[in-house]
C-alpha cells in the first residue's frame, strides 16, 4: 500500500519554504511575466474576433502581422486563474522511488503558482481530469483556495486503467465553464487521443494561457538494466521485456521519438507556445525560465 500523502499544509509550507521563498528573490516583483494580461493593469492584444468593437483595432500590429488584432482593457486588478489538469494514467510514470512522478512534479507546479497568485490577491480555480473530467473546484482566494487545492489534487485516484485520454473533453469543459476572460494554465503530458489542437487554439485566442508540458526522460530512452515488467499506463497491460536487448531498446527510442513528433505537430497545429516541465527539473529553475520566455515573447510581439 502506498504511504499516505502527507497534509495540504505540510505541502504549502514545504513549497513556500523551498520554491516560493526563492522565487521571490530571483523574480523580483517580474510574476507579471507569467501571469500578464487578463484582469490586470496591461492591455491584452488579440486577434479580432466577429462583434469586436472596431474601436479597440491596433493598427500598428494589425499592418504589421497582415492579420486584424484588438486590444483589451480591463479596469479589474484581480486575477482569476483557472488550472486545467491532466491526471491521467500516463502522468502517473516516473521513478516511484524518490517519488519524481509527472504527478508529483504537477501538484507542487500547481500549489507554487496558486500560492504565489493568491497571495496577491488574485482566484484559482481547477478542472481536474483523470478517467474523464473528474471534478471542477470553484473559484476562491486566499490560502483556503491552495489548501483545498492541495488537497483535491492529492485525493485524485491513481487509475490502472482507464479510457485512452482525450484531451478534447478537458478542453471543452473549460471552453464551457469559464466566460470571463481569465488566465489559463493547462498542465499536461498532451499524451492524447488527437482532435484536441482546435479547442487547444479556441481557448488560446479567448484567454491569456500558459501551457506547461510534462516529460520525463525515461520515456524517450529504456536503460539497459535486464528483464523488467513494464506497464502501459494508459491500458494497465503488462508485459516482461529484455531492455538488455539493443535492437529493442532502438525501436522503443524510435517509437518515442515519433510519439514526441506527434505532439510536437498537435501543438503545432493548435498554435500554442508550450513551457516544459521535467521530473529532473529544479522547480525554482523551471518557472523563472518560463518568465523569460515569456518575457521574451512579449517583447517580440511588440
Amino acid at each position: 500500500m502506498p504511504p499516505s500523502p502527507p497534509a495540504p499544509e505540510r505541502v504549502v509550507q514545504r513549497l513556500d519554504w523551498q520554491v516560493v521563498r526563492r522565487l521571490d528573490g530571483l523574480l523580483q516583483g517580474e510574476y507579471g511575466t507569467l501571469f500578464r494580461g487578463a484582469g490586470m493593469d496591461l492591455a491584452n492584444l488579440r486577434e479580432y474576433q466577429p462583434g469586436d468593437d472596431i474601436r479597440a483595432i491596433d493598427w500598428n500590429v494589425t499592418a504589421r502581422t497582415d492579420v486584424p488584432h484588438v486590444r483589451d482593457f480591463h479596469e479589474e486588478r484581480e486575477l482569476s486563474a483557472w488550472f486545467l489538469l491532466d491526471l491521467s494514467p500516463s502522468v502517473d510514470f516516473g521513478t516511484a522511488a524518490d517519488g519524481r512522478l509527472k504527478r508529483t512534479v504537477l501538484i507542487d507546479f500547481v500549489t507554487t503558482l496558486a500560492r504565489v497568485l493568491t497571495r496577491r490577491g488574485n482566484r484559482v480555480a481547477a478542472i481536474v481530469y483523470g478517467a474523464g473530467v473528474q471534478r471542477t473546484i470553484p473559484v476562491a482566494s486566499g490560502r483556503l483556495a491552495v489548501l483545498r487545492l492541495v488537497d483535491e489534487l492529492q485525493r485524485q485516484p491513481m487509475h490502472a486503467a482507464a479510457p485512452a485520454t482525450d484531451l478534447g473533453q478537458l478542453l471543452d469543459t473549460a471552453l464551457k465553464v469559464i466566460r470571463r476572460r481569465s488566465l489559463v494554465v493547462i498542465v499536461s503530458d498532451f499524451i492524447s487521443e488527437p482532435g484536441w489542437e482546435s479547442r487547444l487554439h479556441l481557448l488560446n485566442q479567448r484567454h491569456e494561457l500558459l501551457a506547461v508540458r510534462l516529460t520525463d526522460p525515461r520515456e524517450r530512452i529504456l536503460p539497459d538494466v535486464g528483464l523488467v515488467v513494464v506497464s502501459d499506463a494508459e491500458t494497465g497491460e503488462q508485459l516482461e521485456i529484455d531492455t538488455s536487448d539493443r535492437g529493442f531498446r532502438e525501436r522503443f527510442e524510435r517509437a518515442a521519438a515519433e510519439r514526441e513528433a506527434a505532439v510536437t505537430r498537435s501543438l503545432s497545429t493548435a498554435g500554442v507556445q508550450v513551457a516544459t516541465l521535467s521530473t529532473e527539473d529544479d522547480l525554482v529553475r523551471a518557472i523563472v525560465r518560463m518568465a523569460g520566455e515569456r518575457r521574451r515573447r512579449a517583447r517580440g510581439a511588440r
